[in-house]
């Protein structure tokens, strides 16, 4: 035998011709696919619209300039309405959540077979509407209002506390439970003692989390008639206010910006 025949047998191949052959097969199978889902998307687009946005965007810029600093006297109440709808929407939600991820982890669940998927099918449904669909929905039973965008930003987050709070109890250390059971606690002691202690740090981190999402969130919801800022901005854009626009844009920024900052110190002293 060869030496070339030797290297030619030695040599490494990360795959087998037909693992070569499939990997090339799935990546024009997935350029073809997306070359027809950006021709479905693409279908009614007018080209020069988009050929033109540059000159328009440019346009709109300099109307926003300066912004309008005295209109600023008119955004501290739907600024209040807007934080309002953020933290009591996200009161309610862990209020509802707590229960929910307990009746949803397995280690907790009195009832496996029932209860659990229900629970399960609270979390998914929350999570699947998003929070401006809910705010149409409850615009429509309820009227417009503050009402509104508090239950809608409550049950988006219903969805989003539950899955991950039920997720950490999962992930508990059961030998902390088990010294517990131990004692001779009852099944609500086991659940005071031995699990919320566990989970406690990551549910404040996890409210926390969600109250920041919920800041930004808020301030569209008034679009549908949910209040806060989200209605003062609606209203001068459709009035082309652009003066106002800005200074509403300003303000919803920094808004942002201290939420983050909340945030960032409350998850650093939960750390």
């Amino acid at each position: 035998m060869t030496s070339r025949t030797m290297q030619a047998r030695a040599s490494w191949r990360k795959r087998r011709p037909s693992g070569d052959l499939l990997t090339f097969a799935g990546w024009v199978l997935g350029l073809a696919f997306i070359s027809w889902a950006f021709q479905v998307m693409t279908q009614d687009t007018i080209w020069a619209f988009v050929a033109d946005a540059p000159a328009q965007a440019q346009d709109i810029g300099r109307r926003m300039m300066p912004p309008e600093l005295s209109f600023i006297s008119e955004l501290w109440w739907p600024l209040w309405e807007t934080l309002n709808i953020a933290t009591l929407g996200t009161l309610l939600g862990v209020i509802v959540a707590v229960p929910v991820a307990f009746v949803a982890a397995r280690n907790t669940t009195p009832s496996r077979r029932f209860l659990r998927p229900v629970a399960l099918f609270i979390i998914v449904a929350s999570r699947s509407i998003n929070s401006l669909i809910w705010a149409l929905l409850l615009v429509a039973i309820l009227g417009p209002g503050v009402l509104a965008g508090i239950l809608a930003i409550a049950l988006r987050s219903i969805g989003f506390v539950g899955k991950l709070l039920y997720e950490s109890i999962e992930e508990i250390d059961a030998a902390q439970v088990e010294a517990v059971e131990a004692t001779g606690a009852s099944r609500t002691q086991i659940m005071a003692w031995g699990v919320v202690p566990q989970v406690a740090p990551t549910l404040a981190g996890i409210s926390v989390f969600r109250w920041d999402i919920n800041i930004r969130e808020s301030t569209v919801l008034g679009f549908v008639g949910a209040g806060g800022l989200g209605m003062k901005l609606n209203s001068a854009l459709g009035t082309l206010a652009w003066p106002k626009v800005s200074m509403l844009l300003i303000v919803i920024f920094a808004t942002v910006i201290v939420s983050e900052w909340v945030t960032a110190q409350v998850r650093k002293k939960l750390i």
